[in-house]
């Protein structure tokens, strides 16, 4: 069976796309409020389309893949007709979703809220005025919620970080423990072989001590025999 190129280039796919989205809504929310001429304005549209062009060079990629696989069997690739279409409707819901972001982007200019109109005379009119300390206020706001959400961003990485340390402490308890009742068990052990050492060396000497007896109690016998057969051969000698 031939090797699926798919899935080699679906999760880069993915995962660009869902950056896309990020930056798309985060473009969005600084366009609602920003002037034209913002620098943070201009910097989110070029991150996104920096991330658009690499999500249609992923793209290319995955619809090279798709038909290479129409363009053969499919069962080759251990696949159905069904999965080759789902692959194809994916392709396609992919490229929408990159031509709406970027005609969201090239019609971006006529979109933006101005911060403030001049009356003919040269001076801002007070509704312009109004209008310019909104987008301020908004842009206020939008900077304090981007600032709380770093802040329990952080917090919930700390939170993860404590809660992992607390693992590695239960852990490290546990394992403290195991090693205290591996050390009674070892010392256990090693009462055990003195003891039986201690019998052993008992046993030793109880059977050297029978051994020496016994071996003093032949000699006495052999002794003794000797005796009687040297005084039998005397009288022997005797009579004789």
């Amino acid at each position: 069976m031939s090797t699926d190129p798919y899935h080699a280039v679906e999760h880069e796919v993915q995962t660009t796309l869902q950056t896309a989205a990020q930056l798309r809504s985060s473009y969005l929310r600084i366009r609602s409020t920003a002037r034209e001429d913002s620098e943070e304005l201009r910097w989110a549209a070029n991150e996104l389309k920096a991330t658009l062009a690499t999500l249609e060079a992923d793209l290319e990629d995955l619809d090279e893949s798709v038909k290479m696989v129409e363009s053969t069997d499919a069962r080759l690739f251990g696949l159905d007709d069904a999965e080759v279409q789902r692959r194809r409707r994916y392709v396609g819901d992919v490229r929408k979703e990159i031509q709406s972001m970027r005609a969201e982007l090239a019609g971006s200019s006529s979109q933006i809220a101005r911060p403030g109109v001049a009356s003919r005379s040269g001076v801002a009119s007070p509704r312009g005025e109004r209008e310019r300390g909104d987008g301020e206020d908004h842009q206020e706001a939008w900077a304090r919620e981007e600032q709380q959400l770093i802040m329990q961003e952080q917090d919930r990485t700390m939170d993860t970080i404590a809660g992992t340390l607390h693992t590695l402490a239960q852990q490290a308890g546990l394992m403290g423990q195991e090693i205290v009742e591996h050390n009674e068990l070892l010392d256990d052990l090693e009462r055990g072989v003195d003891q039986t050492d201690s019998k052993l060396n008992n046993a030793m000497l109880r059977m050297r001590k029978f051994m020496r007896q016994s071996e003093e109690k032949g000699s006495g016998w052999c002794i003794i025999i000797l005796i009687i057969i040297l005084m039998i051969l005397l009288l022997a000698v005797i009579l004789l």
